[in-house]
């Protein structure tokens, strides 16, 4: 994980954050149900878990199985978020993600994930983590990470240039959504890393949150 030596100042209208990896940590469910998955599928596991991260459950079953029916990826999907959303154990806070939320009370920004409204409900009342007002969900867009359609989607409900907001993310798919809406990108934890965002801190208290002079939202990460 590379180490900022001096922090890093950016100046943002609007916060656009992912959900799994950037506040929650529930990557133990994720393994545990799609390991499963690829194993009833003859799939090799460790391949599977480098796609699923950041997607919805049918894109990555898309591009694992390419020739199967959408259909059954949608079924597929559907059961695996029951699953996933009765399945609460190890979901935790993403270490600062509370303190982070907390700080962001009055200012723009917006959930932006791959989970149904179901799912993100479930995972963050799990971290013990509050709903942001304004949600953009799997049910909200047509198509998922890594698309830019969730991003542009929060940013035009805010009222807000797409250059002027600044996502949160953890994922492959989710930095290049981030960076297709033309967003600046902080990558949260190691998995970020590969994937070339702008900043990349080990979690959210490497991260500080003030309103600016200007009404805007002034990032320090270091």
């Amino acid at each position: 994980m590379p180490v900022t030596v001096t922090p890093v100042v950016l100046n943002a209208r609007a916060l656009l954050l992912d959900m799994d990896g950037t506040l929650v940590n529930s990557d133990a469910v994720v393994e545990r149900i799609w390991r499963r998955w690829a194993a009833e599928h003859g799939l090799d596991g460790d391949a599977t878990m480098k796609v699923v991260h950041g997607r919805q459950g049918h894109a990555s079953m898309a591009l694992l199985l390419p020739d199967r029916p959408h259909e059954e990826n949608l079924a597929d999907n559907a059961r695996m978020l029951a699953e996933e959303t009765a399945d609460m154990d190890g979901v935790i806070e993403v270490p600062g993600a509370a303190v982070f939320l907390a700080a962001l009370r009055d200012l723009p920004h917006a959930l932006v994930t791959s989970a149904d409204v179901a799912l993100s409900t479930a995972r963050m009342a799990a971290a013990g983590l509050p709903l942001p007002d304004l949600r953009v969900t799997a049910e909200s867009v047509g198509a998922s990470k890594p698309d830019p359609e969730g991003f542009l989607k929060a940013a035009a409900a805010l009222g807000i240039d797409p250059s002027d907001c600044v996502v949160f993310e953890d994922s492959g798919a989710g930095i290049a959504a981030g960076r297709s809406a033309g967003m600046r990108v902080v990558g949260i934890g190691e998995r970020a890393e590969q994937y070339g965002p702008d900043v990349v801190v080990p979690d959210l208290t490497c991260v500080t949150v003030e309103a600016s002079a200007d009404g805007g939202i002034r990032l320090t990460v270091e």
